[in-house]
């Protein structure tokens, strides 16, 4: 039997990156899109009113809340998502980074990622 190691090349990474951030700016595009045909459809009618600001709505303002939102089809909620997805882009690098230096079994970078990645989620969630 011959010894195979799984190695990642730094192209290799590289690619694989470049993928995982293009198809997530792709998904994150296509839903903001459809969330804008959905409020479009939905709202045609209304006139916007630019002289009074009126900020999202409390369910809009958590991972959660977006997401419960955007399942009932909410164009606001869609959207939403579709701002979320292209926020988690640059987080699921960072994760798929920490992968691919644990194959390397590069622990000091391994460290530093994850430092990384949990002050990135730390600052998705609000701290909470």
């Amino acid at each position: 039997m011959s010894d195979k190691k799984v190695a990642l090349s730094d192209e290799k990474v590289d690619l694989i990156i470049s993928i995982l951030l293009r198809v997530g700016v792709v998904i994150s595009s296509l839903t903001v899109l459809a969330g804008g045909l959905f409020y479009l459809l939905r709202h045609e009618e209304q006139t916007p009113n630019y002289h009074i600001f009126v900020g999202e709505p409390s369910q809009l303002t958590s991972v959660r809340g977006i997401i419960e939102t955007a399942t009932t089809l909410s164009g606001r909620g869609i959207i939403q998502l579709g701002l979320l997805i292209l926020i988690a882009t640059p987080i699921m690098r960072v994760a798929f980074t920490v992968v691919s230096f644990l194959i390397q079994k590069d622990r000091v970078y391994v460290g530093v990622t994850l430092i990384v990645l949990s002050v990135l989620l730390f600052s998705l969630t609000g701290g909470r």
